[in-house]
């Protein structure tokens, strides 16, 4: 089942449980969807694919885990629970990470399967990464990883 079709069957499902606060997320996913099929256009693609789609999430969950830490600042601790039950939900459709022990491990084995040396050449073990792990692969922490293995 493609990331789209979970959308609408967990906003069905959510509809009949009268789950507002779930429906409200699937309802804000659907729509940032949109706005993101919208600005492929341009580009001869009506439909973006799922890895696309999965990029927007980590997107949104980035944004609003910000916005946690900005709520936990300004002591609103009823935004704090709105915007982690959002991401709760965002996360739901996620691919489960690696933990950081597998990731260390898969670090080590891009820049050994390249003999990579130096900081140079981060940029070939990062695509290396992608290749090999895509989603299951948080880039944002795997870069800083492979920056202090290489040396930088």
């Amino acid at each position: 089942m493609s990331l789209r079709d979970a959308f609408t069957a967990q906003l069905k499902t959510a509809m009949i449980a009268k789950d507002a606060p779930r429906v409200s997320t699937l309802r804000m996913i659907t729509s940032k969807l949109k706005d993101v099929d919208i600005a492929a256009r341009p580009t001869g693609v009506d439909k973006v694919p799922d890895d696309a789609i999965i990029a927007m999430l980590r997107g949104m969950a980035k944004s609003r885990r910000e916005s946690v830490a900005l709520y936990q600042q300004g002591n609103r601790p009823e935004l704090v629970a709105k915007e982690e039950a959002e991401i709760a939900v965002i996360e739901s459709f996620l691919p489960q990470q690696l933990d950081d022990s597998a990731m260390d491990a898969a670090v080590v084995a891009a820049i050994a399967e390249l003999g990579a040396t130096g900081i140079k050449e981060m940029g070939k073990v990062m695509a290396v990464l992608r290749a090999k792990h895509g989603a299951a692969l948080d880039m944002g922490k795997a870069g800083p990883l492979v920056k202090a293995k290489l040396g930088g």
